[in-house]
């Protein structure tokens, strides 16, 4: 028997944690007519082009953690409601590098102001966004999400 004690698990409020954000995502951006998966495509590749990147798609997947397959056809989506740009690596001919047009960035902008709001409402016990607490937050996150996970090793 397990010394744990009675309540829900860690790994149960991270996924109850996880489906709460992403259908109050979904819900908000729904009349931009964009999906938390596309919000976070959109929101990742304008991040990437402020700091200078112009990503592959397989770029783009590794940074969301989104399966490069995923990525391929969510940039077709959004390519053909003309927020992104697909155009072929000169330098690799298997690769596609992705591009905002200008509709996107407007978008993409919109998008991240009303996720914002969301984030501070979410962390508002913690002290909202802004707070240290958020901040410290944020780090035992992105410990967590450095911790590569597999199959249990067999004894």
């Amino acid at each position: 028997m397990s010394g744990a004690a009675p309540g829900p698990t860690p790994g149960f409020l991270v996924w109850r944690l996880s489906t709460k954000w992403r259908v109050a995502v979904d819900r908000a951006l729904a009349p931009l007519g964009l999906t938390h998966a596309q919000y976070s495509l959109l929101a990742s590749l304008a991040d990437m082009h402020r700091s200078g990147q112009h990503p592959s798609q397989r770029q783009l997947a590794d940074h969301t953690g989104l399966e490069a397959l995923y990525v391929s056809k969510l940039a077709r989506a959004l390519e053909q409601a003309g927020l992104v740009v697909r155009a072929p690596d000169p330098a690799d001919t298997r690769a596609v590098r992705l591009g905002l047009t200008d509709s996107g960035r407007a978008s993409t902008a919109r998008a991240i102001t009303i996720v914002h709001h969301l984030l501070d409402q979410l962390l508002a016990p913690l002290g909202g966004l802004d707070s240290s607490r958020a901040a410290t937050f944020t780090r035992e996150l992105t410990a967590l999400l450095d911790v590569p996970l597999g199959p249990p090793d067999k004894e």
